[in-house]
């Protein structure tokens, strides 16, 4: 085996440990999905006759996404509603 064909090899193996390394878990994601929802079931609603809270189309769309384990489009959604509604996206757990 050749020096090349070595330095190739560890390249290869650096590049899959890092991206195993940074790739999110399902259940790291399911937890930020959660997170998103219940933060905004919180603070998204109140008695107001104007608030739509956890009948919110777009959050029962995330809600839907994440039951399906589509975690990052569920996260996506919600971070997107939250920014519209004007709340600060609270950091993952």
């Amino acid at each position: 085996m050749s020096l090349r064909s070595i330095l190739s090899h560890l390249v290869l193996v650096a590049s899959a440990t890092t991206l195993l390394i940074t790739a999110p878990r399902a259940s790291d994601l399911e937890v930020r999905c959660d997170q998103l929802i219940a933060y905004y079931d919180r603070y998204g609603s109140s008695r107001g006759e104007q608030s739509d809270g956890a009948r919110n189309m777009t959050r029962i769309s995330a809600s839907i996404d994440c039951e399906r384990d589509q975690y990052q489009q569920g996260i996506a959604t919600m971070e997107d509603l939250l920014q519209r509604k004007k709340f600060t996206i609270p950091p993952p757990a």
